[in-house]
């Protein structure tokens, strides 16, 4: 018995050792399986993990290049582009967001509203802790923040301030600002359609925006590093950084005082004389540059109508009227077809190849020089006068003083007007070309006109572009187009003679106390709303001082009451010129001497 019991003793503890080195050995197993995993993790994959894990902690920030600068002639600035951030977040992180209770230990890094508990959890309460710094409403920015994702735009173009008040709310990871920029115009509508607009990705799409945007435009740079769990760069882990390169200044040759007065007499002669609207040119004689190129239109720089339509003062065309006998006479001159003491007898109307021509003004036949023929402005006269003046040439001078041709500013939405060539013209029309009707001009091309006559003949490159200047402060002078001689100095010294005498004839009207002034008008029907010749254009082209040129201005008005050119837009022209005799502090002028006769 005692045998047997030994033997089921034995077999027990042979079982239950069996057992032991069985668990022993499978737990040797699994022991092996951890320490080979072990170190294929840290000998085999641990670079790659250490890789993969670097990777998810590395950023790389775009840094915005800003935008460059327009400036007025004397430096002050027109557009400019400052410092502004979008504010995005990260919806997923949101939702999981517990706020931290404020008290001694918390105080540097917990989160409450107007020093109570937020009083909610996740999205709502991120939206909760942003409603007052963004102005925005709590529930809107709490629906933002519940979706999906881990992106989302919640504010654009906030203010540095702004961004750091947010930082001041310890969403480090949750909430973020992305650097930008927004554009600023110094004075709304004073270069409106001029200055142009920038789209949504800061491109230059309109007026100068768009002329110069090459220039004005940088390159973005670029950071590469680590961020911690709350966004923030991990100090030394910074791998790569390229510096943002800002665009260019541009400086424009506008005066900014000139424009704003031109602008704001335009305005008024627009009110006083119930104008459909109102266009001006202040142009340096000597130089070409353009100090003033303003309309009447109230149109801000930026915005959309800014970004839709060009400048009116380089879009409409008209006919010049009586200011383009300027140019017939000169050609005139320049030809030896006559001297401007040359004498006519002329009636107030003519019939030439069955077309009759009348002037604006009933009259007997009058016995007038080429200069008188210019001071009464006379359409008949100039006919008498060019008989002898063939297509060729009429057509040859118009384009020599830049009719139908493109002034050479390159601004957007610029027409270069209409000149046909003569083969197109009929009977009445190679006439009408003598004294302004027939094809249409803008107003730059009219006012370097009577500028070309101003600088002795000689017809300089209109421009508006005076300068650029790059991020290291270089500056660089815009070339400008060679000048041509259009005249001889003889010719546009007689015609400047003429010219001061239709000044005086406008005295009354016209005119700057201590100063002579050359100028010519002109009035001219142009097509209306309804399709006939039911409108008006009047304009006034004047060089001041006329003993010294330094300046040509000429005012276009469409529909004016008083219709008349010199009656309308002379006056204002005569108000522009007193200012720039006063701001530019120019001498008073000499008595006149040795006028050419206009009688006989």
């Amino acid at each position: 018995m005692n045998t047997i019991r030994r033997i089921v003793e034995f077999a027990k503890v042979k079982t239950f050792a069996f057992k032991c080195i069985a668990i022993g050995a499978a737990l040797a197993l699994v022991a092996s399986a951890c320490v080979i995993q072990l170190a294929s993790t840290q000998l085999i994959g641990g670079r790659q993990t250490a890789q993969a894990a670097t990777a998810n902690r590395t950023l790389t920030v775009t840094l915005s290049a800003k935008r460059g600068r327009i400036l007025d002639a004397n430096g002050s600035v027109l557009a400019q582009s400052v410092e502004r951030y979008t504010i995005v977040a990260n919806p997923e992180a949101a939702q999981e967001f517990e706020p931290i209770t404020c008290n001694d230990n918390t105080r540097d890094y917990c989160h409450e509203i107007d020093g109570k508990p937020v009083g909610a959890t996740g999205a709502a309460a991120v939206g909760r802790l942003l409603a007052k710094v963004l102005d925005m409403n709590a529930m809107e920015l709490g629906a933002d923040l519940s979706g999906t994702g881990q992106y989302v735009i919640l504010k654009k173009d906030v203010t540095p301030q702004v961004k750091r008040s947010i930082e001041a709310l310890h969403l480090g990871g949750i909430v973020w600002g992305e650097l930008s920029s927004e554009r600023l115009y110094a004075d709304g509508d004073l270069m409106g359609a001029l200055l142009g607009g920038v789209n949504d990705n800061g491109d230059g799409v309109a007026g100068i925006e768009q002329v110069e945007n090459k220039t004005l435009t940088g390159t973005d740079g670029h950071e590469t590093y680590q961020r911690g769990n709350g966004g923030e760069e991990i100090p030394g882990t910074m791998t790569e950084s390229v510096a943002a390169k800002n665009g260019d200044d541009v400086t424009l040759t506008i005066d900014r005082d000139v424009q704003w007065y031109v602008k704001k007499v335009l305005k008024e002669a627009e009110s006083k004389y119930g104008a459909a609207w109102a266009i001006a040119v202040v142009q340096d004689v000597q130089s070409g540059e353009i100090l003033a190129l303003a309309d009447s239109d109230e149109v801000q720089a930026g915005t959309d109508a800014a970004k839709m339509s060009p400048s009116r003062a380089v879009s409409e065309t008209f006919e010049p009227g009586s200011v383009g006998k300027v140019i017939s006479m000169s050609g005139y001159l320049q030809m030896g077809l006559h001297k401007m003491s040359d004498q006519l007898s002329v009636p107030d109307h003519i019939t030439q190849e069955g077309q009759t021509y009348k002037d604006s003004f009933d009259h007997g036949t009058e016995r007038w020089t080429l200069a008188g023929i210019l001071q009464n402005s006379s359409n008949v006269g100039m006919i008498m006068a060019g008989e002898n003046y063939p297509d060729e040439q009429r057509y040859e001078y118009l384009t020599k003083f830049g009719i139908g041709q493109p002034t050479g500013l390159n601004l957007p939405g610029e027409s270069s007007g209409l000149l046909t060539n003569p083969s197109a013209w009929d009977l009445r029309t190679r006439n009408t070309i003598l004294f302004g009707q027939g094809y249409t001009v803008n107003a730059l091309q009219l006012n370097n006109v009577v500028a070309t006559i101003a600088n002795k003949g000689v017809k300089q490159q209109q421009s508006i572009i005076k300068s650029t200047t790059d991020a290291n402060g270089k500056t660089t002078e815009t070339k400008k187009g060679e000048a041509t001689r259009v005249v001889d100095e003889k010719v546009a010294s007689d015609m400047m003679n003429a010219m001061e005498s239709v000044a005086e004839g406008y005295n009354k009207f016209v005119k700057v106390d201590g100063y002579r002034m050359a100028a010519k008008s002109g009035t001219a029907e142009v097509q209306g709303s309804d399709g006939t010749l039911s409108s008006i254009i009047s304009d006034y082209s004047v060089v001041i001082p006329a003993d010294n040129p330094r300046y040509a201005v000429t005012v276009v008005m469409k529909d004016p009451n008083g219709v008349f050119g010199g009656l309308t837009a002379g006056p204002v022209s005569a108000q522009i010129c007193e200012f720039l005799m006063q701001k530019y502090e120019v001498p008073v002028s000499s008595p006149r001497k040795n006028a050419i006769p206009v009688t006989w």
